[in-house]
Parts: C-alpha cells; sequence; structure tokens
C-alpha cells in the first residue's frame, strides 16, 4: 500500500515518530488478516456460483427424471440436500469464520430444501399448494439462519415470506390468515438486530434496512377486510415507524440511501398525501356508513390503533429529549391523519388540511436545506411543492393562463433557490 511505503519518509522528515510508524504497520496488518474482511466481490461470486451450481444439477436431473425408477428420483430428490448439509457441515468445522464459505453454502442449501420438497411431494403425488410449499420450505430454513450466520439466507427467508403472503392473501382465494408470516418474521429480527448492532454498515445489513420495510408495506394490506378505508391509517402509522426507526440511535451512522426506512417512510407518506389531496377519497368516504360500532369491530381498526400506539411511543422516545423546533413534519404527520380522518367522516374540508400539511412540509424542508447548505434537502422540498402544483393543476377550474403563471412561477423557484444556494457557498469558500 502506498500509505506503507510512505512511511519510512515520514519518519525521516520527522511528521511521524518511529513509533505510531509502527503501529501503522500494526494496524494495516491486522486489518489485512482479519477474516471478516474478505473481498467483497467474492462473496458476491460465491454466492451466484452456489445459485448457478444447484439449478444446474436440477437441470441435469430433470432432462432425464421420466426415464428413472421411483428409487432412482428419490436418491436423487435427496442429493442436492445431502451435498448441501454436507457443504454446511464441513463450513461449520473447517471454514467457520470465512464469510464467503458460510453465505455460499448456506445458498445452496436454501435452493436444496425447496428442490428435494417439490421433488418428493412429485414423486409421492402428495398434495398441496404453493403456499403450504412456500411455508414448508421457510419453517425448515429459519432455524439454519443462526446455525450459519447468514445473511444472505436471513435475505432470502423475508422474499420467501413475503412471496408466502402474497401468494396466500392477494394471489388466491379463499384467502388465508398469516399468522405464520408474522411469527416467522419476528424470528429473523433477532438476527437482523446482531446485524445492525455489530455490522452497521454491512451491505447484508443495508439490504436487510430496505427488504424489511418493503416487505412489511406489501404484507400490511393483506389484513384488509371490509372496512379497507382505515388501512390508509394504518398506512400512515407504518410509514410513520419507519421514518421514526430511522432516528434511532443504531441508524445514526447509516446514509440516507442506505436507508430504507427513513426513504420508505417519508415517500410512502408523500405518496399517500398526494392520493388523499383529490376530493374523491373524501367524498366516498363521506358516503360510506362507517357507524362507530362499526369501526371499533373491524379488524382494520385493530391493526390501525395498534401501529398508531407504536408510533406514538416511538414519537415520544424521539422527542422526549428535543426541543419543539426540532422536530421534523414528517414525525408528527401519522398523528395529523387521524385527526384529518377522523373529521373527513362528516365534514368536508379535511382535504383542505391535507393540501395545507403537504405544502408546510414542502416549505419547511426548503428551509432545512438552506439552513443545512444541503442542495439534495432544499430540492426535494421544491420537488414536494411542485408536485403538489401539479395535482391541483389537474383538480381545479383555473384558467391555463393561471395554470401557466404557477408552473413558471415554481420553475423560477426552482432556478433561484438553487442560485441563491450555489451563490452562498462560493462566498462561504
Amino acid at each position: 500500500m502506498s500509505v506503507l511505503k510512505d512511511l519510512q519518509d515520514l519518519v525521516e522528515a520527522n511528521v511521524i515518530t518511529e513509533d505510531i510508524a509502527n503501529d501503522i504497520k500494526g494496524y494495516y496488518q491486522t486489518r489485512n488478516e482479519n477474516p471478516s474482511n474478505t473481498n467483497r466481490l467474492f462473496i458476491v461470486f460465491g454466492i451466484l456460483g452456489a445459485i448457478l451450481v444447484g439449478l444446474g444439477i436440477i437441470l441435469i436431473i430433470a432432462h432425464n427424471w421420466d426415464e428413472l425408477s421411483k428409487p432412482t428420483k428419490t436418491f436423487f430428490a435427496f442429493l442436492p440436500l445431502l451435498i448441501g448439509q454436507f457443504l454446511c457441515g464441513y463450513t461449520l468445522f473447517k471454514k467457520k469464520e470465512n464469510m464467503t464459505w458460510r453465505e455460499s453454502t448456506s445458498t445452496f442449501l436454501f435452493f436444496a430444501v425447496g428442490a428435494s420438497i417439490s421433488l418428493v411431494s412429485q414423486i409421492y403425488n402428495i398434495p398441496g399448494d404453493l403456499s403450504s410449499f412456500l411455508l414448508t420450505w421457510m419453517l425448515i430454513i429459519l432455524p439454519i439462519i443462526y446455525l450459519m450466520r447468514s445473511g444472505s439466507l436471513s435475505l432470502l427467508v423475508i422474499v420467501g415470506l413475503t412471496y408466502y403472503a402474497c401468494e396466500s392473501s392477494y394471489w388466491s382465494y379463499p384467502y388465508e390468515d398469516l399468522n405464520w408470516y408474522w411469527l416467522l418474521l419476528v424470528g429473523v429480527l433477532p438476527f437482523y438486530y446482531l446485524l445492525l448492532k455489530n455490522k452497521t454498515k454491512s451491505n447484508f445489513t443495508i439490504f436487510h434496512n430496505w427488504i424489511i420495510p418493503l416487505s412489511l408495506t406489501i404484507v400490511l394490506g393483506t389484513l384488509a377486510e371490509k372496512t379497507d378505508e382505515l388501512m390508509y391509517v394504518a398506512y400512515f402509522s407504518l410509514f410513520g415507524i419507519f421514518y421514526l426507526i430511522a432516528d434511532l440511535h443504531l441508524f445514526h451512522q447509516i446514509k440516507v440511501r442506505f436507508n430504507g426506512y427513513k426513504v420508505i417512510g417519508s415517500l410512502g407518506s408523500l405518496v399517500l398525501l398526494f392520493i388523499l389531496s383529490f376530493d374523491w377519497f373524501w367524498e366516498d368516504l363521506q358516503r360510506r356508513d362507517l357507524s362507530f360500532e362499526r369501526i371499533l369491530s373491524s379488524q382494520e381498526f385493530f391493526v390501525a390503533s395498534i401501529l398508531t400506539l407504536v408510533a406514538g411511543g416511538l414519537l415520544y422516545f424521539n422527542l422526549k429529549n428535543k426541543r419543539l423546533s426540532d422536530i421534523k413534519p414528517m414525525a408528527p404527520l401519522f398523528l395529523f391523519f387521524v385527526l384529518a380522518f377522523l373529521l373527513g367522516i362528516s365534514l368536508p374540508f379535511s382535504v383542505i388540511l391535507i393540501n395545507i400539511y403537504v405544502f408546510v412540509i414542502g416549505i419547511l424542508t426548503i428551509r432545512e436545506g438552506s439552513k443545512r447548505n444541503h442542495l439534495g434537502i432544499l430540492n426535494y422540498g421544491l420537488i414536494i411543492i411542485t408536485i403538489l402544483v401539479a395535482c391541483r393543476f389537474f383538480d381545479t377550474d383555473l384558467s391555463f393562463v393561471i395554470r401557466g403563471i404557477l408552473f413558471v412561477s415554481v420553475g423560477a423557484g426552482f432556478f433561484f433557490a438553487n442560485y441563491l444556494m450555489l451563490k452562498k457557498r462560493k462566498n462561504e469558500q
């Protein structure tokens, strides 16, 4: 390394002492010998190689499948599973600290288990559907996550559980209860917590930061039954939970683009706000017969209440030591929407409140970007205002001249805001 080559010159120039030079050499030697610093590309290729080998074995067997006897078919059905178990056992005893071995063999075993279950079911005509197959597969694999300490296996299980939930409640009828999804997802969370605590900036941790909130966002909709309007409250609270989780101490060192909770929580809330800034939802809500008894007895009310309470607890925890001026407008958004929803059941002006809140979020975001001298945050606020203006373009009876003036004003605002920010930076330099 160039740093090590320059150490002697730095010592001779009296920039650093001999002891400091030795400490630097020792640091780099220790880092290079540490097995956790495995080449990332090697890990990726190891996982891809395991997937391709597993698929290759399945294709070779499938080519001559009809010509094989039942005992031979059974042998080949269990062969990938036996190979995967052998490789994982070898890794545990001989390559326990080698991440490439752990991840690649775990990935191979994941697909081997799925292949073995499906082949045995086909050979012996065991009845079942895709959702029961996926559930059985994930149940078998879940303990292996902790045995192998595999981040890729954890991600595959979360994706498999999400597919199982969609298959059971979105794509098939009659719908099934998803108690197993929630139970197994909770089973993955301790491993995810260990990743967050010990490997905050790991690629596997970053992927978990995106996959888990995406999975929850997709699956929450399966809980809708008859009072589906209440799911808007549930989703606002869920996105509020994501946004508030992103402000916890565990996520302070994670950049925004790697923090799926903040991105999904913020963008998800804004998308819902833009949708609800139109009249159609509130007009339909007032036409519905949403009696107090019907709301209280619905599953959606229970789900929305639990999520709102959790979001409220996180909000209190995050803000108890902060000043009122430090509160971001996205943080209490779920509470604002609960109020707007309750008012919107019988009163017509909730849509106005939604539009005002979106406008306030845009203005405060622009203000924050200006204070922090951050072009990204500044333009994010300007984009919020622009989308709001565009929504009102299709939703009002204003003349085309006035609409044109509004768009010209927003465009000019973009130009001058960025110009002033860049000029400010130049003056500071």
